[in-house]
C-alpha cells in the first residue's frame, strides 16, 4: 500500500489534482469557524452548551447536511442549498417535458440545467438565510450590541441584510468550490464538501466517546466500560463492512450483442453484463424520511411557546412530542415505512427501463429469451423492484442502526450517527468514488490500481 501512495505522488499532475483538492478542503474547513459578523460570540457559545429543544433539530439537521447551524458562522447553510436544487430539478426533468429535453441534449443541455441550478441556489439561501436569522438568531439574542439601538435597545435591520447576503454568498463560494475541485481537482467537488464536513466531526466525537466511558470492566455509573468500547469498535467495522458490500453490489444481467458481418469480418455476437444496482437510490431515501420527519418536531417546538400550554393543549403536546421523538417506537416505525416509499419512488425517477431498452435495442444488444423493446423493458423493471426491496431493507437498517446504538449504549447522538445514516453511506460512496478516479490515472499510465 506504501508503495502504491508512492507511486501516486511520484506522478506530476496527479500530485498538482490532490495538492490542489487539499487546498480547497481546508479552505471550506477555515470558512466554518468565521462566524456571522453580527453575533455576539459568547450568546453563541452558552447555547452551544446547551442539549436539547432546537438544539438537538439543529444537530439532526447538521448530520444530513454537514453544516454548523448551532454556530452561526459564514458557511452555515453549508452546501445543502445547491443539493437541494439539484434534487429539484432532477425531479422536474422527469415530469417537465422541456427540461427532459434539455437532459437529451447532452453537454450543451447540462450546462443549461446547471446554469439553472445556480440561480435556483441563489434563491433557495436568500429564504432559508433569512428564515434561519428571524426564527434562531434574533429570538436568542445573538445579535451583537453594535447592531442594537442604544437607547431603546432595538435591533436595526441591517444586521438582517447583512447576515442573508453574507450566508447566501458563503454558500455561492462554497459552490465555486466544488466546482473548482471538478475541473482542476480530483473526485466529485461538492460530495467532497460534503465528506469533508462529515469527517471534521469525527475528532469531536470522539472525544465526546471518551469523556463518556471508563477504562475499567462494566464502566462506571453511566459510563461505558472496556466492553462497551470494544463492542462499538466490533459494531464499526461489521457496519462498514456492511455497507461496503451493499454499496458494490450489483445484480448482473447477461446480455449479448448482436453479429455484424461486414466484408469477410464478423462483428459483436460477445456476451457482457449490465450491471443494476442493488442500492440503486443511494444515500436519498434516508434524507428525504429524516427532513420530513423533522417538519413534525419543528411545529411542536414553535407550537410549545404558545400562552395557553395547560390542560387538554400540553397533554397533546406531550403525546405529539413523544410521537415524533427521535429513537420512539412510532417514530422508528415511520422512519422504516417512509425509506422504503422513497426508495421505490426515487428509483422510478432515476431508473427508466424504456430508455434502457431502446438503447440496447439501438446498439444492438439484447437480454436472451426477451424480445427487444417493451418484453426487455418489463424484465428490467421487474429485477429492479425485486432488488430495490433488498436495497430499501438494506438502507432501514443502516438508518436504524445509530438509533439503537444511542438509545441501548446510551452514547449520544453525534456518536450514534458515525454508525449508520447518512453519513456513513456518503462517506463510503465518496471514497470509493474518489479512489476510482485515482485508480483511473494510474492505470492510464499502466501502474497497478489502488484496489488490486
Amino acid at each position: 500500500m506504501w508503495e502504491k501512495i508512492r507511486v501516486v505522488w511520484q506522478i506530476p499532475e496527479l500530485r498538482q489534482k490532490i495538492l490542489l483538492t487539499l487546498l480547497m478542503l481546508g479552505i471550506y474547513r477555515i470558512g466554518f469557524q468565521i462566524q456571522l459578523p453580527v453575533i455576539d460570540q459568547t450568546e453563541v457559545n452558552r447555547f452551544s452548551a446547551q442539549r436539547g429543544g432546537i438544539g438537538d433539530i439543529l444537530q439532526a439537521v447538521a448530520v444530513l447536511s454537514a453544516t454548523k447551524l448551532d454556530q452561526v458562522t459564514i458557511f452555515g447553510l453549508g452546501i445543502m442549498p445547491y443539493i437541494s436544487a439539484s434534487i429539484i430539478f432532477q425531479l422536474l426533468a422527469s415530469v417537465y417535458p422541456p427540461l427532459e429535453q434539455l437532459q437529451k441534449e447532452g453537454e450543451a443541455g447540462r450546462k443549461k440545467i446547471n446554469e439553472y441550478t445556480r440561480y435556483a441556489t441563489v434563491l433557495l439561501c436568500l429564504f432559508q438565510s433569512y428564515f434561519y436569522v428571524r426564527s434562531f438568531i434574533e429570538p436568542r439574542g445573538f445579535v451583537a450590541a453594535s447592531f442594537q439601538d442604544p437607547a431603546t435597545g432595538q435591533m436595526y435591520f441591517s444586521w438582517v441584510i447583512i447576515s442573508v447576503l453574507t450566508m447566501t454568498a458563503g454558500t455561492v463560494f462554497l459552490m465555486w468550490l466544488g466546482e473548482q475541485i471538478d475541473e482542476f481537482g480530483i473526485g466529485n467537488g461538492i460530495s467532497l464538501l460534503i465528506m469533508a464536513g462529515i469527517l471534521a466531526r469525527m475528532p469531536g466525537a470522539g472525544y465526546d466517546l471518551l469523556q463518556q466511558s471508563s477504562l475499567q470492566l462494566g464502566g462506571g455509573g453511566t459510563k461505558l466500560g472496556i466492553e462497551g468500547l470494544m463492542l462499538l469498535a466490533v459494531m464499526f467495522v461489521a457496519v462498514v463492512m456492511g455497507v461496503v458490500f451493499i454499496t458494490l453490489g450489483q445484480r448482473r444481467i447477461p446480455m449479448q450483442s448482436a453479429k455484424h458481418v461486414r466484408g469477410r469480418r464478423v462483428f459483436g455476437g460477445t456476451r457482457q453484463y449490465l450491471p443494476l444496482k442493488v442500492n440503486q437510490a443511494g444515500v436519498m431515501p434516508i434524507i428525504f424520511a429524516s427532513s420530513l420527519l423533522m417538519f413534525p418536531l419543528l411545529i411542536l417546538q414553535s407550537l410549545s411557546g404558545i400562552a395557553w400550554s395547560d390542560g387538554w393543549w400540553k397533554d397533546f403536546l406531550t403525546w405529539a412530542h413523544d410521537v415524533f421523538h427521535r429513537g420512539g417506537f412510532i417514530y422508528n416505525i415511520l422512519y422504516l415505512v417512509l425509506i422504503y416509499f422513497f426508495c421505490y419512488f426515487w428509483t422510478a425517477i432515476t431508473f427508466n427501463p424504456k430508455d434502457m431498452a431502446d438503447n440496447l435495442k439501438n446498439f444492438g444488444s439484447f437480454i436472451p429469451g426477451y424480445r427487444p423493446g417493451k418484453r426487455t423493458a418489463d424484465y428490467l423493471e421487474k429485477v429492479m423492484v425485486r432488488i430495490t426491496y433488498v436495497g430499501a431493507g438494506f438502507l432501514a437498517v443502516v438508518a436504524i442502526i445509530p438509533t439503537l446504538v444511542s438509545t441501548s449504549l446510551n452514547v449520544s447522538w453525534v456518536i450514534a450517527s458515525f454508525y449508520g445514516g447518512t453519513s456513513l453511506l456518503i462517506a463510503v460512496s465518496v471514497a470509493f468514488d474518489l479512489v476510482q478516479k485515482i485508480d483511473s490515472h494510474l492505470v492510464m499510465r499502466n501502474y497497478k490500481g489502488l484496489l488490486e
